[in-house]
């Protein structure tokens, strides 16, 4: 989906919450011939946000060991130097948003790491520049991870998960709620919340959407993909008008929905 390319725009005058914070200089530490490493840790809110915008490279994240989040990144260049690329850090009140921030690019709006998925402002043109983030997120905080040429992970988180990207896969794992949307790669998620507080959207253009929900979940369930095929383990009607399959029911007192559609790949519900 275009979405990853939009404008991230801002909450301004956020009232920073961070209590303790390191990073290994503006920019990191030198690396490797070609490489540049930076590191970050900190405090957030309790339910705060950790949010990683990135434009070329993976996002991977763990559920970390204490309350401290940490975030590392490895900046990889050939042609264009490392140092191009700053890692900038906005501590706010919702949480921390950590982003790689490319050159300005010339005609333009000026480049800024802002909160919010359409707040700021991030673009990159012909900076061969890539930028690889591990992160590590405390328990019960939510995590949002965004980019535009890289894969996104999340693994055994326990909050409400939102991954992004165009072109790679989403993988994730949480016990609590989740969206995600790719262009031209595979969604794979498993999920916890049995009462969605919110409509969950599983989205991808040109790969499969496989989605594990608990047996117990209260849903307005819809799926579709116009060149695939549909699985589920929900008594969901499923309809076919030529290459086109349609899935939707209720789960259990219904609710909120949870919305799974590709155009070019199958859908997949499974119950855990």
């Amino acid at each position: 989906m275009t979405r990853s390319r939009r404008n991230f725009a801002l909450l301004a005058s956020a009232t920073l919450l961070a209590a303790c914070s390191d990073s290994t200089g503006p920019d990191g530490n030198g690396g490797p011939s070609g490489t540049e490493s930076f590191q970050w840790s900190g405090q957030i809110a309790p339910g705060g946000t950790v949010e990683i915008k990135g434009i070329n490279g993976d996002i991977r994240a763990v559920r970390a060991a204490g309350s401290t989040v940490r975030v590392s990144a490895l900046k990889k260049g050939t042609t264009d130097a490392p140092s191009s690329v700053r890692i900038e850090v906005v501590e706010h009140a919702g949480g921390v948003t950590v982003c790689a921030v490319y050159p300005d690019v010339p005609g333009r709006p000026q480049n800024e790491c802002l909160p919010g998925r359409f707040a700021g402002q991030l673009s990159s043109r012909n900076n061969d520049v890539s930028v690889t983030f591990d992160v590590q997120v405390p328990a019960r905080s939510k995590f949002s991870g965004a980019t535009v040429a890289g894969a996104v992970e999340a693994d055994a988180l326990d909050g409400d998960v939102f991954a992004f990207t165009v072109g790679g896969n989403i993988d994730l794992s949480t016990s609590g709620q989740a969206s995600a949307s790719t262009t031209s790669g595979n969604i794979t998620a498993s999920i916890g919340m049995t009462d969605p507080d919110h409509d969950l959207l599983f989205s991808s253009l040109h790969g499969h959407v496989t989605v594990w929900i608990p047996a117990g979940t209260n849903a307005r369930v819809s799926g579709s993909t116009a060149n695939g095929l549909i699985s589920t383990d929900f008594p969901l009607t499923v309809t076919r008008n030529g290459s086109f399959r349609h899935m939707s029911g209720v789960l259990g007192d219904g609710g909120h929905n949870l919305m799974l559609t590709t155009s070019r790949g199958n859908v997949v519900l499974r119950s855990k």
